[in-house]
């Protein structure tokens, strides 16, 4: 049987494939594009689950989930398919435990947590010198960064190790990369972090949940409707699910794009999957080393993200937000947590594991994760936390064709030597 043959073809059905598949048809709609995804769903990571809840049962998203306003992009696109955000809600008390198991249990209502006053002055120290880095970082090209070898050529821990005076500023900054990144600090580059936190206008935005920050909004429904919605508008019929490329050929007139089953041909091709996953296409010719290189380099987070139901919303009657702050430990395995009510009302909890506790407890069976975390939240916020409705987790690392969770990250020396090569067509 003859190949299939397209003007197009995107690998990869996520938000970058469909987004890429969606501008490519707007600019012309006579082009042929066909959409190739290894998975089961449209989505990438992103995934919006049916779970129990009070009221019979609710949607909660166990991937990506927040958007903030400086992600005009995304942004746009919400407003182009017709979604509606909705605020992450953030009013009462914050729960802050740093330290170990036998630390105290602080609370605290600002953006800042109740720190002592050495601490607060280093982080206040710590803060000023990042975001003046910050400040002079080229985000769209890296490299063009004053002193860009210097900062990429250490990790973000030798940063934090150098310039950080106090052990609980150093331990909350280890905190910061794993909710962030879903990585330890001492496996990514200072530049790549300093470029993250540039694009999101500092690093109290990164963390935050305030107006202007990266957990600022959600979607009514999920974020898993962006996916559909785009796959609609550029026809279902284009997007082939169940289709993993194994194999990428290139000659003078066409790209062969093979899977298990098929093959197709066609002018063009984007891979839009992480970088890890977009290694193990075999390609011919093989990519430039630049290019090989980086792709191989970059490792991906990980990230156990679970929701809670409850009939009620206790945490807010008793004048808590329902985030929690605390150093991962061998009781505790979560690092942060939010409120997770949807906009129907039906009252959850959402938290994750990640980074070197996310390695550690997945190795543990569902029942121990979650009696631990339900210990560790009736620690936090009362007797009432034990009293759940549903328990239900997603460890990123496990699926099929993600491997992990939430982002890429680059190491050390690859920014100002291999970064060009990101977004450098091939062939």
């Amino acid at each position: 049987m003859a190949a299939e043959k397209w003007d197009i073809i995107v690998v990869g059905a996520g938000l970058s494939g469909l987004s890429a598949a969606h501008l490519l048809r707007k600019k012309n709609a006579k082009l042929r594009v066909l959409i190739l995804e290894a998975k089961d769903r449209v989505g990438g990571r992103t995934l919006t689950n049916q779970i129990p809840a009070a009221n019979g049962v609710d949607s909660w998203d166990f991937g990506g989930q927040w958007v903030g306003s400086t992600q005009t992009h995304i942004l746009e696109l919400i407003e182009e398919l017709h979604l509606e955000t909705y605020p992450q809600f953030n009013i009462g008390k914050k729960v802050y435990h740093m330290g170990g198991p036998d630390a105290k249990v602080r609370t605290y209502s600002t953006s800042i947590p109740a720190l002592s006053p050495l601490v607060l002055l280093d982080l206040t120290q710590l803060l000023w010198k990042i975001d003046q880095l910050c400040a002079t970082v080229c985000v769209q090209d890296p490299s063009r960064t004053p002193n860009a070898v210097e900062y990429d050529s250490m990790t973000f821990h030798s940063y934090i190790d150098q310039h950080a005076w106090t052990k609980e500023l150093k331990e909350e900054m280890g905190l910061c990369s794993r909710s962030v990144f879903g990585m330890e600090p001492s496996q990514m580059s200072f530049l790549f972090f300093l470029m993250y936190a540039a694009a999101a206008g500092g690093v109290l935005p990164l963390l935050e949940s305030t107006p202007g920050s990266a957990q600022e909004l959600k979607i009514k429904g999920g974020t898993q409707q962006l996916s559909e919605r785009l796959a609609e508008r550029v026809g279902w019929e284009n997007v082939r699910l169940g289709s993993a490329v194994t194999a990428i050929r290139q000659d003078v007139e066409w790209a062969k794009v093979k899977t298990a089953t098929n093959t197709f041909l066609c002018r063009n091709v984007i891979v839009t999957c992480p970088p890890h996953l977009a290694a193990k296409i075999h390609y011919e010719p093989a990519l430039p080393y630049q290019r090989e290189f980086l792709t191989q380099n970059m490792p991906v987070g990980h990230m156990i993200k679970f929701i809670i139901t409850y009939q009620t919303a206790f945490w807010r009657q008793k004048g808590f937000s329902g985030e929690i702050v605390a150093r991962p430990s061998g009781e505790c395995p979560f690092c942060v947590t939010f409120d997770a009510t949807s906009p129907s009302g039906n009252a959850a909890l959402v938290g994750f594991i990640a980074g070197q506790q996310a390695s550690q407890w997945s190795t543990k069976k569902v029942s121990e994760r979650r009696k631990a975390v339900l210990d560790s939240l009736v620690k936090y916020l009362g007797p009432e936390a034990a009293s759940s409705i549903h328990y239900e987790e997603k460890d990123w690392a496990k699926e099929n064709y993600s491997g992990g969770c939430p982002v890429n990250v680059m190491a050390p020396g690859l920014l100002t030597y291999y970064h060009p090569s990101l977004r450098k067509p091939c062939g």
